[in-house]
Parts: structure tokens; sequence; C-alpha cells
């Protein structure tokens, strides 16, 4: 356990339960919705280490009193049984976490191969993804949606926001963020007359989303470019050039939106979606020059993954970058993705824990 880490996240929650009750500091509403986050993060942990003083503090006293009277000595070896477990609580919470855990996300969704039916599932993940928001009491809010001829979806982008300040810190992001890559599902397809199983895929990607302050964009990095906007089909939907297309130069990042009717809202939709992008490209960028037991075990935001396949056939979600298998496919679509979440939470834990120990034993 580290002593140093310990006491300088301790110091961080004094400060900002200062900053917390500064009247000054709800002129900002952007900022006081950060420090909340930050401050309800750490809130645990400083539970967690007041639980452990206290219980150190116990044995003390007991060990005076058993000192005094050999009746007591039952009641020392009582609190000293609690330590080990409130101590490896406690090292736990003191392993670095996702610095994205708190943030919200957005979620992006694109036909693959497969034509009609890679749209018609990419509309059946957005559905899966928003009764999931819905049973969690998150909010979901459309950026930008290209629809399929069919009523499937060609690409959308949604937000998906906690309602307040998440409790211990806990965000969107630290429930969806293992949701992206390759999802294929095979399945008779309704275009299809002869009842043959086809299979197809759709690529998710899901993004912390980034806040002004998280991302420095300069004017002069961007070419923003203006044009009609399109339904489905290829049709336009718009007598304006209100479509905007963003490109941020030094990465090449292009970011479009056509959603809204106004080019001030795309482009503000469209700054959205690219300061995330941007964000996870930093942040993946820190995670290569980091050590190895540094770097994500789980998560990717890599849509070449193939990382879930849902066969209709057998009512069979398999996750294959850890294993899991359910045969509640209906469920999970109908939005009841604890279970393979929960069991890609348990394996980043494991995943983390070994990491720590892994360096502890180098350092």
């Amino acid at each position: 356990m580290s002593n140093d880490r310990l006491s300088m996240l301790l110091a961080e929650y004094a400060d900002l339960e200062k900053r917390m009750e500064d009247p000054s500091i709800h002129a900002d509403q952007a900022l006081v919705r950060r420090v909340g986050r930050r401050f309800a993060e750490l809130a645990p942990l400083y539970a967690a280490n007041a639980e452990l003083e206290a219980a150190r503090e116990d044995l003390v006293a007991a060990k005076e009193l058993a000192a005094e009277d050999p009746a007591f000595a039952g009641e020392v070896e009582a609190v000293a049984a609690t330590l080990p477990a409130l101590e490896a609580k406690l090292g736990e919470m003191l392993i670095p976490r996702d610095p994205s855990d708190a943030k919200d996300v957005i979620i992006e969704i694109k036909a693959g191969e497969g034509g009609q039916e890679s749209a018609l599932f990419a509309g059946d993940l957005l559905r899966m993804y928003t009764r999931y928001a819905e049973r969690r009491g998150w909010v979901i809010e459309v950026i930008d949606s290209q629809e399929s001829d069919l009523g499937g979806v060609k690409d959308i982008s949604v937000a998906v926001k906690t309602k307040g300040v998440p409790e211990g810190g806990n965000g969107v992001w630290s429930r969806m963020k293992w949701e992206g890559g390759v999802h294929r599902v095979q399945r008779v397809p309704v275009t299809e007359s002869q009842g043959r199983i086809h299979t197809s895929a759709a690529g998710v990607l899901v993004l912390p989303e980034a806040e002004e302050v998280d991302v420095q964009i300069e004017p002069g990095d961007l070419r923003i470019d203006v044009y009609r906007s399109s339904g489905p089909g290829g049709q336009s939907v718009n007598t304006t050039d209100s479509a905007v297309r963003i490109t941020h130069l030094p990465t090449g990042t292009v970011v479009s939106c056509q959603n809204e009717k106004s080019q001030l809202q795309n482009k503000e939709s469209a700054m959205r979606i690219l300061r995330s992008r941007l964000l996870v490209a930093a942040q993946e960028a820190a995670n290569a020059a980091a050590s190895d037991s540094r770097k994500a075990q789980v998560r990717t935001v890599d849509r070449s993954e193939r990382v879930r396949t849902y066969n209709f056939p057998q009512n069979r979600i398999t996750d294959h970058r850890i294993g899991y298998t359910a045969y509640n496919l209906d469920l999970v679509l109908g939005g009841e993705l604890d279970g393979v979440l929960d069991a890609l939470a348990e394996a980043d834990r494991a995943a983390r824990l070994a990491g720590d120990t892994e360096l502890n034993r180098r350092q």
C-alpha cells in the first residue's frame, strides 16, 4: 500500500471538500460538476481509510485493556482479525483507476458488412443500449444519425449521461467502456426468403465525452466544410447547407454531423465528437508509452476487434475477450446487460490487481 499516494489523495479530498463549500464555485456549473464528480470518486477511499484508522485505534485500546485485564485478550484477537480485509480493501482502491471512469460517453454505432441486415442489427444494438440506459436512469441524446431504408441504422452517434453526480464517481464510461469493437450477429435476416442463417456485423465505438478543458483545439487546426443533409437512399432532406464536416488537420480526424437543422447546432455536435475522439487518441498514446502494467487490460476502442457474437438460433451471447457465454440473448437485447458487463468489470479488476502486484514486485 502506498502511503504517499494515500496521503496525496486524502489531501486532494480535503481540498475538494473546501471547494465544494465555497459559494463562489456555483457561478460555474461546469466546474461544480467536475469538482463534484472527483469528490464523489474519492469519497469511498476516504470512508475506507477512516474505517481502517478506527479499527486500528480500537486495536490499540483493546491491547491496553488486555494488559490490565487478560479477559480482554479475545477482544484483541477479534479486532486484529478485521484489519487484513480493511487493508486489502483500501489497497485495492489505491490502484490507479481509469481516469475517465466518472465521465459520460458518446457511443457511435456503424453498420458494417452485411448490407441492410447489418444496418438492422446496428439498430438492434442502439435499442439495447437505450434500454440499458433507461434501466440505469441515464439520459440518451441523439447527436447525429443516418437511417437505412428498412428502418435500420447506417451510422449514429448518441451521448449517454448520468443525472447529476454519479455515486462513487462511477459514470457511464465505467460501465460502457468495454463495448467498443466489432459486434457480430448470426441469424436469419428479414430479407432472407429461404431461411438461411447469415452472419453480419456492426462496429461500436465508445468515447468518454471530453469537456473543453480536457482537450485544447486551435481554431487554425480545423477545416470546416458545409453541405446539404441527406436521408435514406441519399436523397436530400434539406434545401440549405446545414450539414457540417470538420477536419482536424494535425491528426486527420474527420467528423460529420447533419442531424440538426442549423449549421451552428451541427458544428457544436461535431465538436463534441471531435473533442472526445482527440481525448481518446491522447489517452491511447499515453497508454502506449506507459509500462505494460499500466496499460488497459480489457478495454478497447478498436472497431477492428471482434468482441462479441449474438447468435439468435441458440439465443446465445458470447464475449470473446473473457470467454463469457450466456443463453439469454433475448433479455440482453432487451437491455439486461449487467451480466456481461459485470463479468468484464471483474476481469478488468483482476487484471489491474495482477498488474499492480507485478509492478510492486519489480520495484
